[in-house]
């Protein structure tokens, strides 16, 4: 019984000490495509990114969105011509995972607590 609690224990400190691979920094640049959900709905969009802008094709419309970096695995966007109010609040971008050719993100409103999730697969 002794036993089983040590092996117990010693499980727990090993998952707890799991962290998830971050490579993030292969992701600053390229052509990439993205797929998440808004409101329960399906939205798939292909953009180009630089160091800086982001410019982005969904639903057969291009916008572009400026960009900074606060580290390796998170930016912070802004439209650069927004149309109204909703446009021109910030979003907050965090790459949670990646692999040798995607990632998964999470992002919302700069300060909002409500997340969306999705995945980002590089095209070139």
């Amino acid at each position: 019984m002794k036993n089983s609690i040590y092996i117990l224990l010693a499980g727990f400190a090993l998952t707890g000490c799991y962290e998830q691979e971050r490579n993030c920094a292969g992701f600053k640049t390229g052509k990439f495509r993205a797929e998440f959900e808004v409101d329960g709905k399906k939205h798939i969009s292909e953009f180009e990114r630089t160091e800086t802008l982001e410019i982005e094709t969904i639903n057969g419309k291009v916008d572009s969105t400026s960009i900074r970096w606060v580290n390796d695995c998170e930016y912070i966007g802004r439209k650069v011509n927004p149309k109204n109010m909703q446009e021109e609040k910030a979003v907050q971008i965090k790459i949670l995972s990646t692999t040798e050719d995607s990632y998964s993100f999470e992002f919302s409103l700069v300060g909002d607590a409500n997340k969306q999730k999705g995945t980002v697969t590089r095209i070139r």
